[in-house]
């Protein structure tokens, strides 16, 4: 093998972890924002699955070896998911609207701020070179694809009446959303 050879190959090995991590975050994100647009807000589970996923995080933040300035920023926003948790077990759906809209506003930041926060961290944890081995183009990106997947799976679940119907959600197991198109009749 050639040196150009081996070269190529290296950079080719190098470059699977950055297809593994975008192509693994953007799974991730594509669902809870699809939600948000067929149905207006995102699901309990996601918020939960997000909570867990940031706790456990958020503990290894604690506990890595790192100065503590850097340790605490990360573990802030960890934190994001249970502060939205304990928000909602403080307000009850009986409250006045203004509190409701908080919660929504909580939400939506845990999930905007939280989700790709837990992700990256989570990376770092798995891979704790990569970021040092990432230009930041690279970082960029990523950061574009994850968000361009996020913002279409919200334009698809806007016009989910286009391109589904009621059965689709009903045989995937969800609630047929308001204005989904019922199924043709034979």
């Amino acid at each position: 093998m050639s040196e150009t050879d081996a070269a190529t190959l290296h950079r080719r090995r190098r470059d699977v972890p950055i297809g593994v991590v975008m192509v693994g975050m953007s799974l991730v994100v594509w669902w809870p924002a699809f939600t948000v647009g067929v149905w207006g807000e995102i699901f309990y589970t996601q918020i939960l699955a997000l909570w867990a996923a940031s706790t456990a995080a958020f503990v290894f933040v604690l506990v890595e070896r790192r100065p503590v300035g850097v340790r605490l920023l990360r573990a802030f926003l960890l934190l994001l998911p249970t502060a939205l948790i304990i928000l909602m077990f403080v307000i009850n759906d009986e409250e006045e609207d203004i509190f409701i809209l908080l919660i929504d506003v909580a939400a939506l930041l845990a999930v905007l701020i939280g989700l790709p926060f837990t992700l990256w961290v989570l990376v770092r944890i798995v891979w704790p070179d990569f970021a040092h081995e990432m230009s930041a183009g690279t970082k960029w990106l990523i950061t574009v694809v994850v968000l361009g997947v996020a913002v279409v799976a919200f334009v698809l679940g806007l016009l989910h009446p286009y391109f589904l119907n009621c059965e689709d959600f009903t045989i995937a197991g969800n609630l047929p959303p308001d204005g989904c198109t019922p199924m043709p009749e034979e």
